[in-house]
Order: C-alpha cells, then structure tokens, then sequence
C-alpha cells in the first residue's frame, strides 16, 4: 500500500480551482495509478477530515506536445491524474487556506 505522500503529489492552484473552493471543492495532483478509495484515505489521513469527504472526482489530463513547429526535437509534458475532492459545508483544509 502506498503512503498518503505517495498517492497525493501537490496541490493544484489556479484561477478555476480558487472559485471551486468557495464551493466546498478542492483540487490535487495525484498518482496516475491511484484510485479514488486511495485518494479519499490519503486525504483523510493528511488533512485530518476524518469521515467529511462527501464526493472524489478524477480527471486524466493528457500532456500537451510542445517545441518549435519546423524542428524535430518536439518535447511532451506528461500526463496527470487531477482529483476533485468535496468537502462538507464550512470544513477548510491548512494547505489551502494560507494561499
């Protein structure tokens, strides 16, 4: 079994997942081979939210091909695993709140 610092790599901040915040919705990156059972003990263990996650939701992001368009030396990004995690009403997590 992994550890929860396995399943769940950083947290995901952006424009989209600041405003799904104000409705209770968390954004991560996490392990492409994690399941959404793993993510919801690895969130509970890390956040300390014992038994306050309602929904997990994961999204696969392929990596977009990148370099200059004559050249051969084309890079990709890589593929990501996102997971939307729903949270009961007034519960904040440490990691969010100080952003």
């Amino acid at each position: 079994m992994k550890t929860p610092y396995q399943v769940i790599k950083k947290p995901l901040i952006t424009e989209k997942t600041t405003n799904l915040r104000e409705e209770n919705k968390f954004t991560l990156i996490v392990d492409r081979n994690a399941t959404k059972s793993d993510i919801r003990q690895a969130a509970e263990g890390l956040f300390d939210i014992k038994g306050k996650i309602l929904k997990v939701n994961t999204v696969l992001v392929h990596g977009k091909t990148k370099g200059q368009l004559m050249r051969s030396n084309r890079g990709r990004r890589p593929d990501i695993k996102k997971a939307i995690i729903t949270v009961e009403a007034g519960i904040d997590i440490q990691l969010f709140e100080s952003i």
